[in-house]
């Protein structure tokens, strides 16, 4: 008799911890659904933040420096974004792996929560490659999307993100200052290789005479 109260706890406490390992499981499984959908987008965001490195320099190339900008811009926050998401996610495994799972389970959830918002903000925000060529439009509707995108931008970045934007524009100029005078024709003959082709080209009409007096001959 005096046992049952102890087996009637044991057989709570194993409840208990069917359902607590339950929602541990959930909780993994969610986790690495979140952290395949991120791996997606990185992926997907890496394709599009080249894009619009490059929409970055063609602007600069017309001296639109306000739209170069933007672009450097919104390819920062989406960086951010990832870097936020991935760093949650970094904390989930963390928390998940603890022995005290019902201590912290509020803090997982509330974890994959913050997740799902900043893929979600990643989705909305992202777009994709017609946004991105948005930011080359001049027409009326392009250019409200680009006041809308650095208005939003505004309210998500740091004054120290701002001040790296500004820099990586500024090595972005220097670097196509750098490219710009490849196409031009050299002033003067470049040694080894204009010179010696001219050379080459001169020795062959007398190699065609000889050719052709080898022939008569024969």
């Amino acid at each position: 008799m005096n046992q049952a109260p102890h087996a009637g706890k044991h057989i709570f406490f194993s409840h208990w911890s069917c359902w607590g390992f339950a929602r541990l499981d959930k909780a993994i499984l969610d986790m690495k659904i979140q952290r395949d959908k991120l791996q997606q987008y990185q992926r997907r965001i890496t394709v599009l933040t080249d894009m619009e490195t490059d929409i970055a320099k063609q602007m600069l190339a017309k001296g639109d420096k306000r739209r170069a900008l933007l672009a450097l811009r919104r390819k920062k926050y989406q960086e951010l974004l990832l870097a936020r998401t991935d760093a949650q996610l970094e904390q989930l495994e963390k928390l998940t792996s603890n022995v005290e799972f019902a201590l912290i389970q509020k803090d997982v959830v509330f974890g994959l929560q913050q997740g799902t918002k900043v893929l979600k903000e990643i989705h909305a925000e992202m777009g994709g490659i017609e946004h991105i060529e948005k930011l080359m439009g001049e027409t009326a509707a392009a250019i409200a999307y680009q006041k809308e995108v650095g208005d939003m931008l505004s309210g998500h970045i740091s004054n120290q993100d701002e001040e790296d934007v500004e820099a990586e524009l500024v090595a972005l100029e220097e670097s196509m200052k750098g490219t710009t005078t490849l196409p031009e024709v050299p002033s003067s003959r470049l040694p080894g290789t204009e010179g010696e082709l001219e050379g080459e080209m001169g020795h062959e009409p007398a190699r065609l005479q000889q050719s052709e007096r080898q022939a008569m001959l024969a």
